[in-house]
């Protein structure tokens, strides 16, 4: 199926449904995007062609039909210790400050966890930093994975891994201490690790105040695909559950600026960060 099959009005369409159901936008030309990514939902769901699928979405009475499709269009890249610098600050600079002002215990969420790299890759850097300081983080942890996806929760739950997968982002060193080879190309995430993650299904667009308290989130590479309005209350909303002095970490190429003045930016040797500002009296 070709891009001009499409139809600009149900295009249209579609994009409007996406935006209200997940807070993703799409530009005016991103129909080869949508085609490539829906094409196999109509053999799935025995459709003619994408139109008819799109036709049926609109009508809203196939819940299952709108979460596959919420699901095609939001899943997104993931990888191992992506860009590093954020799980270096981890070990290198909020970690030995959670260890220094004795938190009674230290809660992570990592928003829009995917298939489970990211928080698992968290919790990886806290077994070593455990390891390298004894004693000195011995308090209750907990990392919290959210995903819009049910489909890639369920891949994450399990944490096993294929080749392909461990070989982006996983050193031998790594390999060897924190998982276990499951079949002949498949490997496990280590026990200790899997019991400090959990995971849920999460919109975005939803309320937060469900989640509890955090120190620290990771939400990485997930603002860009929003409008500046939907930015500006996602970063609101999760100021709301940040505990005094927590940290955000964003992606690469995002800021609160211009959106949120809850955060401050908190330079460190690697890398930035953003801390709550203290609420004023």
């Amino acid at each position: 199926m070709t891009d001009q099959l499409l139809s600009k009005m149900l295009y249209d369409d579609f994009r409007h449904f996406l935006e209200n159901a997940c807070g993703i936008v799409l530009g005016e030309n991103k129909h080869y995007l949508v085609t490539s990514r829906l094409n196999r939902l109509t053999h799935e769901f025995s459709f003619n062609n994408l139109n008819d699928m799109l036709n049926a979405l609109k009508s809203n009475k196939d819940s299952k039909l709108r979460e596959r499709v919420i699901d095609a269009m939001t899943t997104n890249e993931t990888s191992w210790f992506r860009d590093s610098y954020p799980y270096e600050i981890l070990a290198e600079d909020i970690l030995p400050e959670v260890a220094k002002n004795k938190l009674p215990r230290l809660r992570i969420w990592s928003a829009a966890a995917s298939t489970g790299q990211e928080s698992y890759s968290i919790g990886i850097v806290i077994q070593e930093f455990q390891g390298l300081h004894p004693g000195m983080l011995n308090l209750p942890i907990e990392i919290l994975g959210t995903d819009i996806s049910n489909t890639v929760l369920t891949a994450a739950r399990k944490g096993i891994y294929d080749e392909l997968s461990m070989g982006r982002g996983v050193s031998a060193e790594r390999r060897k201490r924190f998982f276990t080879q499951a079949s002949a190309s498949q490997w496990l995430i280590n026990e200790k690790i899997r019991n400090m993650v959990r995971f849920i299904e999460l919109n975005l667009l939803q309320n937060y105040s469900q989640l509890g308290k955090f120190d620290l989130i990771f939400c990485r590479n997930v603002l860009i695909y929003f409008s500046s309005e939907i930015k500006s209350a996602i970063l609101e909303r999760m100021a709301q559950i940040l505990n005094p002095g927590g940290y955000l970490i964003l992606g690469g190429s995002e800021t609160p600026s211009g959106y949120s003045s809850l955060y401050e930016m908190v330079r460190f040797t690697k890398g930035v960060a953003y801390r709550l500002k203290p609420r004023k009296p």
